[in-house]
């Protein structure tokens, strides 16, 4: 085996260049490019045991039917660093620092002993974007005390950008936490209100703005009397009121409704007992899953589903109200 050696620090042992297009150097075996660098970190590619750069293609590719297309491992730097400086042209990989495909493995796999196993940075988009078909987009592991497994942070004080995001496009979750989560700042909830999974009867088909009540056998049924103290709340999601929290959200096997037990709802309201203005007081009525005003206050005490935030005065409807279970 032949061992190329250069004493410049500006000559690399190894040159390779193929002026028709093709590749300049190609390995094939075990591993097909091994890069050892022993210590020389005078400047940003000094320290790097392989460095790829390119002005329109790609710096690095590595491709794997079966395994990592390109793998980085540090004990004390960064086990790989991609830079890109041109924005993406003709391909979305183009606009890539690193850009990992795999069938079958990880797309990019990076693991550090000492720093970050992956680090991503940019000043205009998406530091680290992960893509998955059927696991983790991005999947993060630390045996540290302090670090976490994936960290966001946003630099720009005056971004409206998150430091972390996280979308789904199915409309399930868009995040996952198995542990406790501790925050120091404000948890802000787009949605209205709080409600609280039930389980309900499914005798009848049930919509958002329901008024329900308990049932004996410890189901919800939507309400069929006036002032019935066994009210449990407004059945969420009607209107453009969505529940901004979700407790109990679990399997049962049974069909579940979330039941709003705080903030605002839109409610089924029936004005034939009453006109309703702005701050009445609603209670169940004769109407089945509908709210009444609440006209007679001693039959009220223990009944009483909220407060009306808009008049409704002529037939049947939704109404938002303040939920005020009392």
């Amino acid at each position: 085996m032949s061992n190329q050696i250069s004493d410049d620090v500006n000559v690399p042992a190894i040159s390779g260049e193929n002026t028709a297009g093709g590749f300049g150097i190609k390995g094939k075996g075990g591993v097909g490019v091994h890069g050892d660098n022993e210590g020389g970190n005078i400047g940003p590619d000094r320290g790097a045991g392989v460095w790829g750069e390119s002005q329109n293609g790609f710096g690095v590719f590595g491709s794997s039917d079966h395994h990592r297309g390109v793998r980085g491992v540090s004990k004390h730097g960064i086990g790989i660093n991609g830079i890109n400086e041109a924005p993406a042209a003709s391909q979305p990989d183009r606009g890539c620092g690193v850009h990992g495909e795999a069938v079958n493995g990880y797309g990019v796999l990076g693991v550090s002993d000492n720093w970050d196993g992956v680090r991503g940075v940019s000043n205009n988009g998406i530091a680290v974007l992960g893509q998955s078909q059927n696991n983790a987009g991005v999947h993060g592991e630390t045996h540290s005390s302090f670090f976490a497994a994936v960290a966001g942070i946003q630099l720009n004080p005056d971004s409206t950008g998150a430091a972390i995001y996280g979308e789904h496009k199915g409309n399930r979750l868009a995040g996952f936490f198995k542990g406790d989560v501790e925050v120091t700042g404000d948890i802000r909830l787009v949605n209205a209100d709080c409600a609280e999974d039930f389980d309900v009867t499914d005798a009848v088909e049930i919509e958002p703005g329901t008024v329900m009540v308990l049932s004996n056998e410890g189901e919800l049924v939507p309400g069929y009397q006036a002032y019935d103290k066994r009210v449990a709340g407004v059945v969420s999601g009607a209107g453009h009121y969505k529940p901004g929290i979700v407790l109990d959200k679990q399997p049962t096997g049974r069909t579940r409704k979330p039941v709003a037990l705080l903030g605002k709802v839109f409610c089924k309201v029936d004005a034939q007992y009453g006109a309703i203005e702005v701050g009445d007081l609603l209670t169940t009525s004769p109407t089945i899953g509908h709210a009444m005003k609440a006209e007679n206050p001693s039959q009220a005490f223990g009944a009483v589903i909220g407060k009306a935030l808009r008049p409704f005065h002529d037939g049947q409807g939704l109404v938002p109200i303040l939920i005020t279970l009392q």
